[in-house]
């Protein structure tokens, strides 16, 4: 009889912990889903606007990162773009070099072994760390600048263009002290050098952003396979004729002393 009590005790306990989980759990979960959705709704959203400027093959990518109203003070903050490039383009290290001397970007070379002179059709893609900077017109934005440059790519035997495909970067950003927009968009840690000219790595927040075009499309002008023949007659031609002239000024007004 004893025993038989005690199971029924037991059951009514169990009953009354399910019962109060029931009448609790979804009250907390719906609390705390309340509370994520207020934070997102308090959330400034981030905007990242990618442009191409020039014409030619010889061009400039500018990024433009902008910040909702009433962010916290960003001075304490850096901005990191890691910035993929195609097949179809290539960054020159040595430019970069001469604009970092004359302080123009802050921009460096990821992948080893980089060859420049390479056609689109033995190239790898490339990755480029720019180290953004405040633009001085917006009080909550960043830009960076980034010169870039078209591959030979193959003739083609109909269309006398391709396309390039410029995808957009990561955002990375690093802050001195905690803000509401690292709750709020961060989703993950990156290792990266904390600076430029520094050797220290630091642990950036790859950031969620919205950005205003999805992609970068670069119209890239091809030979046509048709002109084959033609372009390698005329250019023969001009390099003998060049040739020619070259060594008849030689031997008219040359010196020489036997």
């Amino acid at each position: 009889m004893a025993a038989w009590v005690a199971a029924v005790r037991a059951v009514a306990w169990l009953l009354l912990g399910a019962a109060t989980w029931l009448t609790r759990g979804p009250a907390a979960a719906f609390t705390a889903a309340s509370s994520d959705a207020g934070i997102r709704a308090t959330c400034s959203e981030i905007t990242l606007r990618q442009e191409v400027l020039k014409d030619g093959f010889h061009r400039d990518l500018l990024i433009k990162v902008k910040f909702g109203e009433g962010i916290e003070d960003l001075q304490r903050c850096r901005l990191l773009i890691k910035q993929n490039i195609p097949t179809g383009l290539f960054v020159d290290p040595y430019e970069l070099a001469s604009l970092r001397e004359r302080n123009i970007t802050e921009a460096m070379m990821v992948s080893e072994n980089f060859d420049v002179e390479a056609p689109n059709y033995l190239s790898k893609e490339s990755e480029v760390l720019i180290y953004a900077r405040r633009d001085s017109q917006c009080i909550d934005c960043f830009q960076a600048f980034l010169p870039v440059h078209y591959r030979y790519h193959r003739p083609h035997s109909k269309d006398g263009e391709t396309f390039t495909v410029v995808s957009n970067p990561d955002l990375l950003m690093y802050c001195d002290q905690e803000f509401s927009i690292l709750k709020c968009w961060a989703h993950s840690e990156v290792a990266a050098p904390c600076a430029l000219e520094n050797e220290d790595i630091c642990q950036w927040n790859k950031m969620k952003y919205k950005s205003v075009y999805k992609n970068v499309i670069l119209q890239v002008p091809v030979g046509l396979t048709i002109h084959t023949s033609l372009v390698c007659s005329v250019t023969l031609l001009i390099t003998i004729l060049c040739c020619t002239l070259i060594l008849v000024t030689v031997f008219k007004y040359g010196h020489f002393s036997l």
